[in-house]
């Protein structure tokens, strides 16, 4: 690598006569040095070179820090090169030279991105923090630059009002949804406005997505921020001894006496289940419940602005409130079919939701307690009632739920249904020891896809579980490129003495982002912008939510559940207990899940500037929804990831949407067979394979040949 270093360069010494002849050599000596100092660069950026990897995988064993923003800036430099290449051609438009080159640009960029942002959550560190902050607006601005470009859109335009003439040209179901996604991508990223209103849509833009970024960030470092380390044994009364271990092991890992318990998953929810020492519970829930509600990481001020924001946006567009314009591309159209769907589960669920909260007072008070329950007596007590009920909780089904015997029923359950086997491939580089990376291949040995499997927290990996691909699919000159595909997740981890043994909710996870990670790996489409789970936001969970229905299937569980230590199969008898524990609480989780809903609608149903109380508008939002105490310093909406920091903003109702979809789907696999090929075979032609290359609610009939009904969730839930 050639380097100049600047202090060596003094076009001006001082107390001498500048020399032109010397300035015109040095100038131009630069001016030819200049390209191979940037071919030399670009040579050690793994970037900027075909992935020498198996199936072009990413190379993350050779990418570093100092890679992301020259790999940025260069993918944003050959990106607006193609689009003017595209604005400024002097042919006339049509769909190849125009849509389908729009669609095509862009592949350097696109390469960083999909390996930055995915590393940013699940494994990041503060450089990747600093190097996100300082691109983002860059981005941004090179966004507003593609979609604010009057020379392209007028192309666009031109190719849009060519198919909408009274005999349009010919298009394929795929080119058609192609070209009106794209059409209403730069509509409804401001194309139509003023000169003066674009401007207005560049700052909002660009200081939303900066606020979106430091939300995210902010509520990783609450949570990892956040220790109980506990020195007396007595104080961990009720807690199972695995988790016990597993404790130990975190407050030896640093450095600590004792036990150690944080605000992950894996260490938060056993806590709050089985600590019989109330005080710490209470402690326990107060830190999780009040992350970035002030101090250095608050998110108080950022939620006010975001929705502002987003609100300017939205009426600078023309729409009265940000969940207008979101909801004009979802299948759920507006927010009165949204308020509709929320206030029938609502009316449906709370007389359920009520008569769990009396039970569960009642056992507390049979168990000898005087007091009123409140949200951190809530897992400790329900669980007791339910193993009371039904015989039944997560420590009796662990030891069954071994996790690689997990793995190998999850994937005996794809291959039973669409043929997919998954062969452990250690030549493709990851991004952490933790990981794993798999072939995966179709019936007849096929290769469709990667998958990367990333199962256990850890300081650098954002909480919750979800679904991403390092590479979507897409069909390019004959070629079909297949995705890579990446499951993560927060599961449970081994300990000194015991296997990761995981929960039935966390086996209820895994399925959930198998069926996301089925959507995206057997995607078979032209174009990658429709493809896999590039689809509306309301149908996006039903591939995952369907799956879910094979937890408790006795023949799925009888595949793969045995005993960890003895290898005995798990009881018929302890299976029915799941089975019959299924909607145990299901009216207070219903109503949990539709707080969140009201919550997001009210946010994002705002006509006016947002000036109050972040707190006090919340519990109003969401009060109908409240069935156990309020806990006057806790806050959801500075924690609420979902709609300020991972897509959902007017979109959390989703979960509910979908699940009135999926129910409905997998009635039709229990009249079938749970197993029925046929079901599966119609399910991944009409569903999977098909991603967003026609409207949702058109697949979705293709697939079941009625429209859904709630009927089906009512019935499964017990409620009907």
């Amino acid at each position: 690598m050639i380097i100049i270093n600047p202090k060596f360069i003094n076009l001006n010494p001082p107390n001498r006569v500048l020399n032109p002849v010397w300035v015109s050599v040095m100038v131009f000596t630069l001016i030819l040095l200049f390209p191979i100092i940037m071919t030399a660069q670009n040579a050690a950026n793994p970037f900027f070179a075909p992935y020498a990897t198996p199936y072009q995988t990413s190379p993350f064993d050779k990418i570093k820090n100092e890679h992301y923003l020259p790999a940025f800036r260069e993918g944003i430099r050959q990106h607006a090169a193609e689009i003017e290449a595209i604005a400024n051609s002097k042919k006339q438009p049509n769909f190849a030279n125009t849509i389908e080159a729009f669609e095509r640009s862009g592949k350097i960029l696109s390469r960083v991105q999909q390996v930055f942002y995915n590393l940013l959550s699940a494994e990041t560190n503060d450089t990747m923090q600093a190097i996100a902050e300082e691109i983002a607006p860059e981005e941004s601005e090179h966004s507003n630059n593609i979609f604010l470009n009057e020379k392209l859109f007028e192309r666009v335009k031109e190719v849009y009002k060519m198919y909408c003439k009274t005999i349009p040209v010919s298009y394929s179901p795929e080119q058609e949804m192609l070209l009106k996604k794209t059409y209403d991508a730069f509509v409804r990223r401001g194309a139509n406005l003023s000169p003066e209103d674009k401007e207005k849509f560049r700052t909002y833009s660009k200081e939303l997505s900066l606020l979106e970024l430091q939300f995210g960030q902010n509520v990783l470092k609450e949570t990892n921020k956040f220790q109980l380390n506990i020195t007396d044994q007595n104080e961990l009364s009720g807690l199972p001894e695995n988790f016990v271990e597993a404790a130990a092991a975190k407050a030896k890992a640093k450095d600590l006496q004792g036990w150690l318990f944080d605000l992950t998953y894996p260490s938060y929810t056993p806590f709050m289940k089985y600590i019989d020492n109330r005080m710490l519970r209470e402690k326990m829930y107060i830190a999780y419940n009040t992350k970035a509600i002030d101090g250095e990481n608050s998110n108080m001020e950022i939620v006010g602005k975001m929705v502002n924001l987003r609100l300017k946006i939205a009426q600078l567009l023309g729409y009265e409130d940000y969940a207008t314009y979101v909801l004009k591309k979802r299948m759920a159209e507006n927010s009165e079919n949204v308020y509709k769907l929320l206030n029938d589960l609502l009316e449906a669920y709370k007389p359920t939701a009520l008569n769990e909260i009396d039970e569960v007072q009642m056992y507390a008070v049979r168990s000898g307690e005087k007091f009123k329950i409140m949200p951190w007596d809530w897992s400790y007590y329900s669980e007791k009632l339910k193993e009371q009920k039904h015989s039944v909780n997560d420590e009796l089904t662990r030891p069954y739920f071994e996790l690689e015997n997990v793995k190998k029923g999850v994937f005996g359950l794809v291959n039973r249904l669409f043929g997919l086997s998954f062969v452990k491939n250690t030549e493709i580089p990851v991004y952490h020891a933790d990981v794993e990376a798999f072939d995966v291949l179709d019936k007849n040995g096929e290769f469709i896809a990667v998958l990367y499997t990333d199962f256990h927290p850890r300081e650098g990996k954002r909480g919750g579980a979800w679904m991403t691909e390092y590479k979507g699919q897409w069909k390019e000159n004959g070629k079909n490129s297949r995705p890579h595909v990446s499951l993560v997740m927060n599961f449970t981890q081994a300990t000194e003495t015991t296997p990761a043994l995981l929960s039935f909710d966390e086996l209820t996870t895994f399925l959930h982002e198998f069926g996301h990670a089925l959507h995206g790996m057997l995607a078979n489409t032209t174009y990658e912008s429709l493809s896999g789970t590039n689809v509306y936001r309301d149908f996006v969970e039903l591939p995952s939510q369907l799956l879910e229905n094979w937890a408790s299937e006795k023949e799925f569980l009888d595949d793969f559940a045995v005993h960890y230590q003895t290898g005995e199969k798990i009881p018929e008898e302890l299976v029915k207990k799941i089975k019959d524990a299924e909607n145990f609480n299901v009216g207070y989780f219903c109503l949990r899940q539709l707080s969140f809903g009201f919550l997001d609608m009210a946010w994002h149903t705002q006509t006016f500037d947002f000036e109050g109380n972040v707190m006090e508008f919340e519990k109003e939002a969401w009060k109908r929804t409240q069935i156990l105490p309020s806990v006057a310093e806790t806050c959801m909406s500075t924690q609420f990831n979902h709609i300020f920091a991972g897509g959902y903003a007017a979109g959390y109702y989703s979960y509910k949407w979908a699940e009135v979809l999926d129910a409905d789907a997998f009635s039709l696999f229990k009249e079938k067979g749970i197993f029925d090929v046929e079901t599966a075979k119609s399910f991944e032609e009409n569903i999977l394979s098909k991603g967003g290359t026609e409207p949702p609610m058109a697949l979705y009939k293709r697939f079941r040949g009625k429209e859904p009904s709630i009927e089906a969730l009512l019935k499964r839930n017990g409620i009907k």
